[in-house]
């Protein structure tokens, strides 16, 4: 079973998330903001990492960055899954090391859709 962090400060977010990723066969690991994020990549390996941008503690865009520095996510796909939806952001993820970005709300059709993609 492939497994995916989804890191993101709304609680409900998440659920909505881990319900949608499990009824489609993940499994799903939850993280309230990037530093607890990047904690749980650091002792366990996910295939995909799904992150907000803005959280406290650590947002999305630092949390990548420290992700991309350890060799077992160098690679893997991280998506960005947030309100923000300008140009500059996206951008800003991507340098970060972004894969993808889906903007919020989500379908969770769209959402399956772009896991399956990323995660083979």
């Amino acid at each position: 079973m492939k497994q995916v962090l989804t890191v993101d400060d709304s609680a409900s977010v998440r659920q909505m998330v881990s319900f949608t990723l499990r009824n489609a066969g993940y499994g799903v690991t939850e993280a309230a903001d990037g530093r607890q994020g990047l904690e749980k990549a650091r002792l366990e390996k996910f295939d995909l990492v799904i992150t907000d941008l803005n959280m406290p503690q650590m947002d999305g865009i630092e949390m990548i960055k420290g992700m991309r520095k350890l060799p077992a996510y160098a690679f893997a796909p991280i998506l960005m899954l947030t309100t923000e939806s300008q140009p500059e952001k996206k951008d800003e993820g991507r340098k970060a090391g972004a894969t993808g970005w889906i903007v919020k709300p989500f379908q969770a059709e769209q959402l399956i859709a772009v896991v399956q993609k990323l995660v083979r």
